[in-house]
């Protein structure tokens, strides 16, 4: 398949995926959490596929892989907070395995994606 887009990138799409269970799970948080928890869960997961469309837009694939490893990072803050909620028993997180397939999946992708973007990358000749 071509790609035209971000939008065309199986990995967004599955980043937007995680984003959209997650904006679904945290609404059923705790009111106290509205403001915390739950809010830095929904921005460090809008975080991921955002990074991704950014990186894609720019013109290098240095630029690229720099937003792609924000990716990740955001990703596995996501993962830290998903487990935090359980720990917490909020309630919505009983979802928290589906959303823990969904992580890896995604974290394969993006492994994926990091080492076909370092592939192009020409290497350093040595000193």
């Amino acid at each position: 398949m071509e790609v035209f887009s971000y939008r065309d990138l199986s990995v967004w799409q599955v980043a937007m995926q995680l984003t959209e269970s997650v904006y679904t799970v945290t609404r059923s948080f705790p009111q106290s959490e509205l403001y915390a928890l739950a809010n830095q869960l929904q921005r460090a997961a809008v975080s991921i596929p955002s990074n991704i469309a950014e990186g894609h837009a720019r013109n290098t694939t240095r630029d690229y892989l720099r937003f792609v490893s924000i990716a990740m990072g955001s990703l596995a803050e996501v993962e830290t907070q998903i487990e935090l909620a359980a720990r917490l028993n909020y309630r919505g997180i009983e979802q928290r395995d589906a959303l823990f397939t969904t992580t890896d999946e995604l974290g394969r992708m993006l492994q994926g994606l990091r080492k076909s973007l370092q592939s192009k990358l020409a290497p350093f000749p040595s000193p």
